[in-house]
């Protein structure tokens, strides 16, 4: 076995080795050579090389989303390391655990006009659930920092930054490991609700008749289908989801804004809840959140084992679980009472179903006229991932198969890593996987296409709209050069020669009749990893989607 021969860098690698670290994603420099020497020649690790540090880390974020387990990213010193912020930060809030282990320049080289060198030590402070700053010698100080580090990942599911300074010669190797390692354990906590929030809890519940469960981005197959059904039934108890909830029943109302944005304030008062439950991440949904805002309940219940974020301004309990816990503990002790409240909203959702069919029969072929093809041509048992701004919110217009994964970085809602994590997700899940993606995304995140992990199955639907359509719905609008230039970002690029640069197949479809045979070859071909670019008309999709709230009145 060939290792480091500096003695820090062996204990890094030996201590992800026995914590379970298995996949390592390492961005090419010089000064992180001892840990790319040492993770490389173990085969115990899964090492991936991306050269750009963005794409990198969420390439990562991509794989950890899946495995649910954490993943180390690797770079030299200096501004490699800030590339890595976006990621970090969300992971932060989609509680992904991501381990960041940045090669430094010892203390000593620190400004004074040294290559590469910036302050590392604590540059994620704001959202790294921990900092270990090593120093340049094996010690049992480092091991116990390298251990708190990897462990906050696992316990607390989030980012965690480790900062290990080197002095030259970097590339020196020996046979024999130098170091014997300290291991520190951690505990998994199975918190359960006390019997006292049981009895105060179960009072109010049973005393509510208008209960409204609202879940945000959930990982798939996490809640009991009993617990599914028990819900379903409660007439008192309306269930809200969104394409990213991975939850799934014929009784949930999953088009949340068709059905409350043409509310009149006497809708919006009958729909108000006793009680609010919420859980999983963030919600997409602005019409939900200021319907919430503004009409809230007595009672906010959140359901997390690590954060409650009071987003509606009206929260009352943190219960510190899983959401399948809770509810395994808690409906038990739950009793039915008389309440319309679903059957009446239930009647509002069938009503605007056929309004929402009506209006998608009659309009032109557009970025909403694309969307209604796509999501129903999904193959079964397929991931889908969405990149944000227009992608994710007009997929919450339309009904996705329940066998599909649906996934989304809403955790800071940027469109900085929308490709590079599905393609990390694409290697760590064996299902077919889909991006969708917008123009503007797409091109900002091009160097995701640059490596040589992307699975042949693997296919990007791109909407190329000329610019971001999603400032043409956003109040503020107008027809200017400023709003062009500045706000849409209007251009005449297409994906062609990226694709032919990366050996992609690339296809395009401009109407209905070439989407749909589009569609069926784009699913055919799985001999290399394809792209199908779709123009739509840049001056037409806003107005046409803004029509559609308004016929639904």
């Amino acid at each position: 076995m060939v290792y480091p021969k500096i003695p820090l860098a062996q204990s890094i690698i030996q201590i992800c080795l026995s914590k379970g670290i298995q996949n390592i994603v390492i961005s090419p420099g010089s000064r992180n050579a001892p840990l790319t020497i040492g993770f490389v020649n173990n085969p115990e690790f899964n090492c991936y090389s991306i050269a750009d540090e963005r794409c990198a880390a969420f390439f990562a974020l991509g794989i950890a989303q899946q495995i649910q387990k954490p993943v180390a990213v690797v770079c030299t010193s200096g501004s490699a390391l800030l590339n890595y912020y976006p990621a970090f930060a969300e992971a932060f809030y989609s509680q992904i655990p991501l381990i960041v282990i940045s090669a430094d320049r010892p203390q000593s080289k620190i400004d004074i006009g040294d290559g590469q060198t910036i302050r590392q030590e604590n540059v994620f402070q704001n959202h790294s659930l921990y900092n270990a700053n090593l120093n340049e010698d094996a010690s049992v100080e480092n091991d116990l920092k390298i251990n708190e580090a990897i462990n906050a990942a696992f316990t607390k599911r989030g980012p965690v930054h480790i900062n290990a300074p080197f002095e030259e010669p970097l590339y020196q190797t020996v046979s024999k490991l130098d170091v014997d390692v300290t291991i520190s354990t951690f505990s998994k906590k199975n918190n359960k609700i006390s019997i006292d929030d049981l009895d105060e809890f179960t009072n109010i519940w049973n005393q509510s008749q208008k209960k409204l469960i609202l879940v945000g981005e959930n990982k798939p197959n996490t809640i009991d289908a009993k617990i599914i059904e028990a819900l379903a039934k409660d007439n008192s108890v309306v269930v809200m989801t969104e394409t990213t909830s991975n939850l799934h029943h014929s009784s949930f109302l999953n088009n949340i804004d068709t059905i409350i944005t043409p509310f009149t304030a006497k809708e919006f008062e009958a729909f108000q809840p006793d009680i609010l439950i919420t859980f999983g991440g963030m919600v997409v949904s602005k019409r939900i959140k200021a319907f919430l805002r503004q009409y809230k309940p007595a009672h906010h219940w959140h359901i997390d084992p690590l954060r409650a974020y009071d987003t509606y301004g009206c929260l009352t309990k943190h219960f510190e679980v899983n959401p399948n816990i809770f509810f395994n503990q808690f409906l038990p002790f739950t009793i039915p009472i008389a309440s319309d409240y679903f059957t009446i909203f239930d009647q509002i959702s069938i009503l605007r179903e056929k309004q929402h069919q009506e209006y998608l029969g009659k309009i032109p072929f557009s970025d909403f006229k694309v969307f209604e093809k796509i999501i129903p041509s999904l193959p079964e048992n397929s991931m889908l991932h969405l990149s944000n701004s227009s992608a994710i919110r007009y997929a919450q217009l339309i009904a996705i198969k329940p066998s599909i994964q649906v996934f989304c970085n809403r955790g800071t809602s940027g469109i900085d890593g929308s490709t590079s994590t599905a393609i990390g997700a694409a290697v760590a899940n064996e299902r077919p996987t889909v991006l969708i993606a917008g123009d503007i995304g797409f091109l900002y995140d091009s160097n995701a296409l640059w490596n040589e992990y992307t699975p042949k199955n693997f296919k990007i639907i791109l909407l190329n709209n000329g610019g971001g359509g999603i400032f043409r719905i956003l109040p503020g609008h107008e027809e200017t050069p400023v709003f062009n230039t500045f706000f849409e970002t209007s251009h005449c690029l297409t994906a062609e020669h990226l694709a032919k640069m990366y050996g992609f197949e690339y296809s395009i479809a401009s109407d209905e009749s070439s989407l749909e045979s589009s569609l069926k070859e784009l699913y055919a071909q799985n001999e290399r990893p394809s792209i199908l670019e779709i123009f739509t008309p840049t001056l037409e999709n806003n107005k046409i989607l803004l029509q559609y709230f308004k016929e639904l009145t």
